[in-house]
């Protein structure tokens, strides 16, 4: 069985997900779950010029991870599927791990991390909650934060869920 098409995929799609705004669209998308935002309002949370996160969004929307709907002249952006939130907390979650794992600027970064916008699933709790006890550790650089478990409530990670690549 050849897989390779399976992998092409994937790599396309961490391509359309390797761009800082396009994280930050995402994550402001996620924070609005089953909700559109209007295309004016991740221009004012994001500070892009308008042809900057109109190419931005033809990338993901190429990539299948957003959908728009116009209305007018107004567009507005939802996630293609829920899934692509669970993609976010995971990637956060590796965020949190790099940065208790960092000597430069940990406690600066770690601080930062605690005002992304809060990203909807069980999981979200729990990073937030790691973020706090690795600020309260008296010397970061040198203690992980704790392995993040997920919550009660918590639906099964999508890539538990299949085996396919």
């Amino acid at each position: 069985m050849n897989t390779q098409p399976l992998y092409r995929i994937k790599a396309d799609l961490f391509k359309a997900l390797a761009h800082p705004l396009r994280i930050q669209v995402l994550e402001v998308l996620a924070a609005a779950p089953g909700q559109a935002v209007p295309v004016t309002r991740l221009a004012a949370i994001t500070g892009a010029e308008a042809s900057t996160l109109s190419q931005h969004l033809g990338v993901l929307k190429n990539a299948g991870v957003v959908v728009s709907t116009r209305s007018g002249n107004a567009v507005d952006y939802r996630l293609a599927e829920p899934v692509v939130s669970e993609l976010l907390v995971v990637a956060r979650a590796f965020l949190l791990s790099r940065l208790s794992n960092s000597t430069a600027d940990t406690a600066a970064q770690l601080s930062a991390a605690r005002h992304l916008p809060p990203l909807p699933g069980a999981n979200a709790q729990t990073l937030l909650r790691a973020v706090r006890e690795a600020e309260d550790q008296p010397d970061q650089a040198d203690q992980p934060v704790q392995p993040i478990q997920p919550d009660q409530h918590t639906p099964a990670p999508a890539s538990s869920r299949t085996t396919d690549a």
